[in-house]
């Protein structure tokens, strides 16, 4: 194996994770209530935006892609986030809707691994979400034709600059057709507590039916 010179080694680097433990009598009776307490505690710890989770898809011949995205809610029904349908995520999701999310919380030691299907919410639900975007956000919507390949930077400011000019910030921004959002429903998530000499506590509630979930330990 080749070697990069002056580069710190990653077989190197060890942290310990001094943390309470993890134990089943301390979780909320389902995934939803206890990632909610979770990430109040991340949100109140001052982490980098907490919502921000790494998206995993896979093409319908299992080749993967993973990706950062932020989450924009979350209720007993799933995870949402937006993005452009016509992206990568977006087609892989359209052919095949298995997907994974992580919050690596490494401020905390933890993680919380979600894995599910994913579908389109409703365009109601999406409009609403668009209208609290910043005014700039919204027309990068309209700017960005996702994951596809452009010529230069200098391409997508000039795009971003006409749109600009025809809606101004006084201007409602219209809702682009090709994007909106995806709903998670999980069908597992664990949680995943770092612990001293790599014993770490991972909990995993897994569907069961109707509503009901059953909790498993994950040896680390």
């Amino acid at each position: 194996m080749g070697t990069v010179t002056d580069a710190p080694d990653p077989a190197a680097m060890r942290e310990q994770y001094r943390t309470t433990d993890l134990v089943e009598s301390d979780l909320a009776p389902t995934p939803m209530d206890q990632f909610a307490r979770w990430f109040k505690e991340a949100t109140t710890a001052g982490l980098t935006e907490p919502n921000a989770m790494v998206v995993s898809t896979a093409t319908p011949e299992g080749r993967p892609s993973s990706r950062t995205v932020l989450l924009k809610g979350y209720d007993d029904r799933g995870f949402v986030f937006f993005t452009n349908y016509g992206s990568r995520k977006g087609r892989e999701l359209a052919a095949n809707p298995y997907v994974s999310l992580l919050f690596p919380w490494h401020g905390l030691a933890r993680q919380v691994i979600v894995t599910g299907t994913a579908c389109r919410v409703g365009r109601d639900e999406t409009a609403a979400y668009f209208r609290t975007r910043p005014h700039g956000s919204q027309l990068g919507a309209w700017a960005s034709e996702q994951s596809t390949v452009i010529a230069s930077r200098a391409e997508l400011v000039a795009r971003y600059e006409d749109l600009t000019a025809r809606y101004p910030e006084d201007e409602q921004v219209p809702v682009p057709p090709n994007w909106g959002g995806f709903r998670v429903d999980p069908e597992a998530v664990e949680f995943w507590q770092g612990k001293e000499n790599r014993l770490h506590d991972r909990l995993r509630y897994v569907g069961a039916g109707e509503g009901a979930w059953r909790l498993e330990r994950l040896s680390p």
